[in-house]
Parts: structure tokens; C-alpha cells; sequence
């Protein structure tokens, strides 16, 4: 059985003395860290430099940390609400202020979106790496620790600890530590948090060297809220739900997309009548409606993503994710959501949470191992993921900028890409908005082309934007160049298709079809608009963690800060808000930021600018 203990520093000494001073430590993606003890290792080589600290991650979560006085005001009672006491991760804090000892290292594959853009240590240290790839490069590197957040249960007197948020890699790697092609210690920390699952990740406490178990160490899981969904994010959620065949198979990759996906496949089922409106109102051209799978769900869907969240289980509430496959109807590698989602699963009913299955992600992202069963299983799969551009010809950009700098990672991507390729009658579709903010311009997403791809463009599929559908699989260039400029905002439409002509890819007297230069985001708005009025697109489908003050607050601090990159839009809101007497809603709001009786010229100003971006965030 494995040592107990409940100090933290006690249990990095113990690794310490069993493993040695090269420390190579595996730490699993998100939600999974042992936080206390990943910190007890780094204080112990930050203080002892003849240690030498690896540690080997993906996805290191971070509290959000405010900038100005709104969102300190704003985002401060909602960080101590949903994370209150969760352990910042010390690695990470050095890591920003450029001030990681010479003897430590911190080597990801993916990174939070963003987070360590012009971090030059974090920069040089990202691997570039498939999901499925990981486990066989920490192996590679001889992996001697791995420190995984535990839930703990006693069964006929024995304790058993469940791997619960992350089976991803670490199944994979007590798989080759059992075959005999690795030899790590397993470390636990229990959380009273963390559901326990069922399945491979149920595990005995002989596999663990040693666990850290104390109520002083117990902490908030990290619980990211539910972001608002915007009109773009609807629209490209609504036209992906109209590509899910019944009886199929579905993966949903992070971020608001998935939440837009479910909802609208979760109309699709409850409501087909209004479905078939808003689609209508929607998509342009006979050809893209005459393509959409409209009808409800009598056979169900399987699900199969690496990734779970609340969606999900609002998709099985809906009877939507039904399709058993040997007893199970949802298999995940990993999940990270908010705290709704892990009371749920906590709370689940034996019976059901035992079809909710957590696998290894070589699983989950890869056809290999018992491959005919897996071909059996995923039929008819759609595989949604999302890219941040894309080229007219089809290559999709996701992880990175052309300058180099990684803004998340490859992950799992390439993996559903190539199983769509691999797999009959599967889809893969990219989700990416059409544009995007640059300062007082706007940009399109969809480029001629670009200095670095993540999925190149002989693996092109479908590509999905807030104006419609490219099926751009199998086609020529042309064709594909012609698909793209279709879902492509119509203010950068002329040019692009121009630079295409001049290199020869699109015949010179090609003409972008009429029902498809019209591609505005207020088209967008008006054609979701009788939806939205009639609650079938709420902001928060799968309920929120905010509170309704704050979920008011949401779009119109959205306002300011779209009107920042315009400033000469800020006097304009400045004055309306300055003569504007407030509702007693809008005196709620005002009351949560602290400016419902300003003192300070600052503090003035602020409620003006809030006061009138409450009122545009209505109307827009």
C-alpha cells in the first residue's frame, strides 16, 4: 500500500530520497495537478540547486489575473467566489516574472490559449506535439515521478484512488510502466472534489508510491465559468448541429463553439420546427440547405472526445447522446469545467455515471488497439474542432502565429483529423470566426495564405465560419478556393478572390454566387434574432456561474472594450452615460462594480462608461 502523508514537504522529501536529485516529473494536463506537491518540489530545488527539476506538462491553469479598475472589480468577487483558496501554481508565477531557477525546467505541449505569448522560457521549451505523441516523449526523457489529483474511496476496507479528470496519459504510461518500458513512482494528492469515475482509472492503492491526504491540502478544483455565447459563435454552432447524422458519433474540441454545438443540436431535437426556421434564416443557398441533417435524434449519438465538459452532459439530459456502445455512451480522456459540471458528475446516479467511461487518450484519439471495434463503434463520426485562420486553399492554422510563437498547441487535432480521413463516412470540421478584432481594424481569419499551419492543405475537409458550410474534401483548388471565398466575410471577399486570379488558382471571370456576398455580421444577428427573443439561444444554455448582475455586466464590459480599439467611440459613451438615470437592473450593475456612489473623478467616468455600455449592450 502506498505512504501516507499529509504535509506536502514531507512527501517531496520522501520522492526526493527514493528517486534522487534528477527529478523528471510528469504533471497531468489541467485539472488534474497535485498542486501542494508540485509546489513542495519546486521549493525544494529552488532552495537546493544540486537538484535538477523537470517538469513535463500541458495546460497549466492560471486565476485570472485583472488589469484596470473595472475588471478588478468585476472579475475580484468572482475569482474568490469560484477559485477561493485553489494553489496558484509556483512554476508558473516564476515562470511570468522570467525568474525560474537554472536547475529547473518546465516543458509543455499545450498551452492555455495565449497565456505565454512573448514568455521567451516558455516559448523555447513548448514541444510540438500530437495528444497520442506525449506519453512517449516523457518516457523518452526518463520520466522517474509522476504527481497526479486523486479521488480517494474506501471499498471492503481498502482505499482505491480514482485518476477521475485525467486518464489521458497517465493510463497510457502505467501501461508501459507494466509492460516494463518505464519505471516511475506514482503519486497521489486526494481532492474531495474531484468526481470518482469509473472504469480503467479506478485503480488500486498498491499502483501509488505514495499518497498526501489531509484536509489542510484539500483545495477548490479549478472551475472555469461558462463564457456567454455570442452571435458569431451561434451561427457557426448552428451550422455545424445541421452536419450531425442520427445514430453518429461525436467529438467537440474546447471553447464556446461546443456550447453553441450542443445547443443548437439540442433544438434540433426538441424543437425541429424552429430548427428548420432559424437554419433557414441562416444558411444562404439552396445547395447548403438541401445538405443539412434537420431531423431529431431517434437513434442517438455516441460520444468519443478527448475532451469532456457540461455540454455533454446536457446532450445525454437532452436524450440526445444515447448510442450504447458495450454498455457505454460517452468515452473522454480528460475534462475541466465549471463547478455545476463536477457536482454533477459527483451526484450522478452508479447506473449512469458507469456510461460515462474515462480512457487513455490513445483511446480516444487514435483508431489503433482493437481497431475493428473502434471502426465499429464511431460510425458516421463528426469530429469538431477549432482553428484561429485559415488559407483559401484549404490549410487550417490553430497552434501558432508565423512568427513562431506557440499560442496553445497542436493536442489532439490532427488526431481527429486523420481519423475523419481514416474512418468511412466521417467528417472533420474546423470552426473558426470569419474575422477577427486588430486593433481599430478588423481582419479576416480566412487568408490567402500564411507562414505556418497546423493541419495541412491536403487534409482539408470542412471548414465552418459564422456564414456557412465549405466542403472543401476531394475538391480541386479552385473549387476549394470558390467554397472558402462562400463562407468568407463578404469586406475582404473582392480581394481575396482577386489575389487568386492573379495567381492563376480561380478562372478570371469567376463571379462569388449573390446569396453569398452578403456575408455581414448584422445579417448574422438579424437572421438569430427571433431565436435568441424566444430563448432558444440563451447566453448560458447549461446554466452559469455568474450571477444575473454579472451576466448583465458581461456584454456591456464587451462594449468598452470594443470601443477601446476605436477611442473615439469612448466620448461618445462617456457623454450619453453622464445624462443617463439608471434602472434599477443597471443600479444593480453599477452596485456589483463598487460605482454606485462614485467618489473619485476615475470612478465617475467609469459609471458613465458603464451606465451607456449597458444600454448599447441591449440594443446590439
Amino acid at each position: 500500500m502506498p505512504k501516507l502523508f499529509s504535509d506536502p514537504e514531507a512527501i517531496a522529501e520522501d520522492i526526493i530520497r527514493d528517486v534522487g536529485t534528477n527529478l523528471v516529473v510528469g504533471l497531468p494536463l489541467g485539472l488534474g495537478k497535485a498542486n501542494h506537491i508540485i509546489n513542495a518540489l519546486y521549493a525544494r530545488a529552488a532552495a537546493d540547486r544540486s537538484i535538477n527539476l523537470t517538469f513535463f506538462s500541458a495546460l497549466t491553469l492560471e486565476k485570472p489575473k485583472p488589469n484596470n479598475l473595472l475588471e478588478r472589480r468585476f472579475i475580484g468577487p468572482v475569482i474568490d467566489r469560484l477559485f477561493g483558496s485553489y494553489p496558484d501554481l509556483a512554476y508558473a508565477d516564476a515562470l511570468h516574472a522570467g525568474a525560474l531557477p537554472p536547475n529547473v525546467k518546465i516543458i509543455e505541449f499545450f498551452f492555455l490559449a495565449g497565456r505565454w505569448l512573448h514568455v521567451p522560457f516558455a516559448q523555447q521549451h513548448y514541444i510540438s506535439a500530437n495528444y497520442t505523441h506525449a506519453s512517449s516523449y516523457l518516457l523518452a526523457r526518463g520520466l522517474n515521478v509522476v504527481t497526479q489529483l486523486v479521488a480517494r474511496r474506501v471499498v471492503d476496507g481498502a482505499a482505491r484512488y480514482s485518476l477521475s479528470c485525467n486518464t489521458d496519459t497517465t493510463l497510457d504510461i502505467l501501461r508501459a510502466r507494466a509492460e516494463g518500458r518505464a519505471s516511475f513512482k506514482l503519486i497521489g494528492q486526494v481532492n474531495s472534489e474531484l468526481p470518482f469515475m469509473p472504469g480503467l482509472g479506478d485503480l488500486p492503492g498498491q499502483e501509488f508510491s505514495a499518497v498526501l491526504d489531509s484536509p489542510e491540502t484539500d483545495f477548490p478544483l479549478f472551475a472555469p465559468p461558462a463564457e456567454p455565447i455570442s452571435d458569431t459563435k451561434y451561427a457557426i454552432g448552428l451550422h455545424a448541429a445541421g452536419l450531425v447524422r442520427d445514430g453518429g458519433t461525436l467529438q467537440i474540441g474546447i471553447g464556446q463553439v461546443g456550447d453553441a454545438l450542443a445547443q443548437g443540436l439540442v433544438v434540433r431535437h426538441r424543437d425541429n420546427t424552429q430548427f428548420h426556421a432559424i437554419m433557414k434564416r441562416l444558411a444562404r443557398g439552396n445547395e447548403q440547405l438541401s445538405a443539412l441533417e434537420t431531423g431529431p435524434f431517434e437513434k442517438g449519438l455516441y460520444g468519443v472526445s478527448e475532451m469532456l465538459f457540461e455540454a455533454f452532459l446536457g446532450l445525454i439530459d437532452a436524450g440526445i447522446i444515447k448510442r450504447d456502445v458495450d454498455g457505454v455512451m460517452l468515452h473522454g480522456a480528460f475534462f475541466l469545467g465549471p463547478k455545476s459540471f463536477y457536482r454533477a458528475l459527483r451526484e450522478m446516479p452508479p447506473d449512469q455515471l458507469a456510461r460515462i467511461q474515462m480512457m487513455p487518450v490513445s483511446f480516444t484519439n487514435e483508431l489503433y488497439g482493437d481497431e475493428a471495434a473502434k471502426r465499429r463503434a464511431r460510425v458516421d463520426a463528426r469530429f469538431v474542432n477549432n482553428a484561429m485562420m485559415a488559407t483559401l486553399m484549404g490549410a487550417a492554422i490553430s497552434d501558432g502565429l508565423d512568427d513562431g510563437q506557440v499560442v496553445s498547441g497542436v493536442g489532439g487535432q490532427y488526431n481527429f483529423v486523420a481519423q475523419a480521413f481514416a474512418l468511412a463516412g466521417a467528417r472533420s470540421l474546423l470552426a473558426l470566426e470569419a474575422t477577427r478584432p486588430a486593433g481599430a481594424r478588423t481582419q479576416s481569419n480566412i487568408r490567402w495564405n500564411y507562414g505556418h499551419e497546423t493541419i495541412p492543405r491536403h487534409l482539408r475537409d470542412v471548414f465552418v465560419t459564422e456564414y456557412g458550410v465549405a466542403d472543401t474534401k476531394g475538391k480541386s483548388d479552385a473549387d476549394v478556393i470558390a467554397a472558402m471565398l462562400q463562407v468568407t466575410d463578404s469586406r475582404f471577399q473582392a480581394e481575396l478572390a482577386r489575389v487568386a486570379k492573379d495567381a492563376g488558382k480561380l478562372p478570371k471571370n469567376f463571379e462569388i454566387p449573390a446569396a453569398h456576398r452578403e456575408n455581414f455580421p448584422e445579417r448574422i444577428a438579424d437572421a438569430l434574432k427571433p431565436a435568441r427573443e424566444a430563448g432558444l439561444l440563451p447566453s448560458f444554455p447549461f446554466g452559469s456561474d455568474f450571477t444575473e448582475p454579472e451576466q448583465r455586466l458581461i456584454p456591456a464590459l464587451q462594449v468598452l472594450q470594443d470601443a477601446q480599439r476605436t477611442p473615439l467611440r469612448l466620448p461618445g459613451l462617456l457623454w450619453q452615460g453622464l445624462f443617463r438615470q439608471p434602472d434599477a437592473a443597471d443600479s444593480e450593475c453599477l452596485t456589483r462594480l463598487g460605482l454606485d456612489k462614485p467618489v473619485t473623478l476615475v470612478e465617475r467616468a467609469y459609471r458613465a462608461l458603464v451606465s451607456a455600455a449597458l444600454v448599447r449592450s441591449r440594443k446590439d
